[in-house]
């Protein structure tokens, strides 16, 4: 039966929901190419460190968030987006993901480590890349920046 405006049943979305990946999604794995590209050489994963960055730099005490605009709450029209349906447990659950991403930024910037956050929506710009190899070699503007976004 459906529900509400959702197209599909309740199994269906069950089934679309566990099919998201929360690793090796397509623009990580486009950041990934880009740094490779670059001759930037990274680890994946990032376990043991607060937030569990996508990419870790260790020579150069550097973290790579590669994050989703909507799951994470970005200020663009994907993650200004306010979802129908559930709308209190998915705006709920988008705050504790951007709580959970500033604390992990805090520790890790505690921790002397620099982050460099990716935003979905960021990666479509001109000069993506190299504002982005920049942002990791520390040469940009933008390792100043509060958000250390690449851009």
């Amino acid at each position: 039966m459906k529900t509400g405006t959702d197209v599909f049943t309740p199994e269906q979305r069950s089934a679309v929901m566990r099919r998201v990946k929360g690793r090796d999604t397509a623009p990580e794995l486009a950041v990934r190419r880009i740094l490779r590209a670059a001759g930037i050489g990274y680890r994946l994963g990032g376990a043991g460190l607060p937030g569990r960055p996508d990419l870790v730099m260790k020579g150069r005490r550097t973290a790579v968030f590669v994050h989703g605009c909507f799951w994470h709450g970005h200020a663009c029209a994907r993650g200004a987006r306010q979802p129908r349906t559930n709308a209190a447990y998915w705006t709920g659950k988008i705050d504790r993901n951007r709580a959970r991403d500033a604390a992990a930024q805090a520790a890790l910037h505690a921790g002397g480590w620099r982050v460099v956050t990716v935003w979905e929506c960021e990666m479509k710009a001109p000069g993506f890349a190299a504002g982005l190899v920049a942002a990791v070699r520390g040469q940009a503007a933008a390792d100043a920046a509060s958000d250390g976004s690449p851009s």
